[in-house]
């Protein structure tokens, strides 16, 4: 089938100015290659930070560039090899090319797990980098039962995710985030905590005993608040502030490297569809809206994430 379909596209690194939708001749599937009609894809601050050229060091551009990596849709066709979805499957994933953010997307057949029914598309588009980056950062600090986790970014897109794979696994949960997300936060079992000036003395004055791990999903100091209160180095994973990770030692699991696959992911999923996981999704834009979308995620307030609708 040929003709023509929308892509996010940009020639060049800067601002939320820099990014288009592009007609661009619609892929066809190669060996082990699936091409799927994307329902929901998600945007992630990576992204943001690949389009500025702040990551060039660690991920080279080529251009013109796509974007995006988190996915769901529809199988629209297979190529050679990938029998194990057909046309009209209903599927999770994501894309290693940078192509997500369109209409029609090539994704490798690895990349793809089936989408339970009662999970929102929604949902499902935003899941992977949030998802799996929170399941590794839950993971990376060795949670155990009676414990006491702190979460900065909390009510955010992986901060949301990870504070209630923290209470699967067993530990006391504290938030921190604005006072509008508390009652959130409260609801899913978390002790919320105000951020901002005097936030290690509230974060003591919460802690029930001793607090073992921190998890920091937003920057701006918290590697050092962690050092501050104690915590071992080795229980501290920071999702963002690689500098004072290299300077203290502290993890940043699973990291920028880091590359789950669909394994965590079909997990996620299946919480979710089992009613064990929510996913708050803060806004829905058209496709066309690219901009607006990432206006507002570069604001740094949202709870929980921002999807895009082709």
């Amino acid at each position: 089938m040929t003709g023509t379909t929308k892509a996010v596209r940009y020639d060049e690194f800067g601002g939320i100015d820099v990014l288009r939708i592009e007609e661009v001749d619609r892929p066809v599937p190669g060996a082990g290659q699936v091409l799927v009609q994307v329902r929901a894809a998600g945007i992630n601050p990576g992204e943001a930070a690949l389009r500025t050229g702040a990551m060039t060091h660690i991920f080279p551009s080529t251009f013109p560039s796509g974007q995006g990596s988190d996915l769901a849709g529809v199988v629209a066709e297979i190529g050679a090899g990938a029998g194990r979805f057909a046309p009209g499957d209903e599927v999770i994933g994501f894309s290693e090319q940078r192509s997500a953010q369109a209409e029609l997307v090539l994704v490798d057949v690895t990349n793809l797990t089936p989408k339970p029914k009662n999970v929102p598309w929604e949902v499902a588009g935003g899941l992977y980098i949030a998802g799996v980056t929170a399941w590794g950062a839950v993971h990376s600090v060795q949670l155990e039962q009676g414990e006491t986790v702190v979460v900065s970014g909390a009510a955010g897109g992986v901060g949301s995710i990870a504070v209630q794979l923290a209470r699967r696994a067993g530990a006391t949960v504290i938030g921190l985030a604005s006072e509008r997300n508390h009652e959130w936060l409260r609801s899913h079992g978390v002790i919320p905590v105000a951020h901002g000036d005097g936030v290690t003395d509230r974060i003591k004055a919460a802690a029930p005993a001793a607090i073992h791990a921190f998890i920091d999903t937003y920057g701006d100091g918290y590697v050092e608040l962690a050092l501050a209160l104690g915590i071992a180095i080795d229980r501290i994973d920071t999702l963002i502030d690689f500098p004072a990770a290299a300077r203290y030692g502290v993890k940043t699991e699973p990291g920028p490297h880091g590359r789950q696959g669909v394994e965590p992911l079909a997990e996620l999923a299946r919480l979710i569809a089992d009613g064990h996981l929510e996913v708050p999704i803060a806004n829905v834009y058209p496709l066309t809206q690219v901009r607006q979308a990432y206006a507002e995620l570069e604001r740094r307030h949202t709870h929980g994430k921002i999807v895009l609708r082709p």
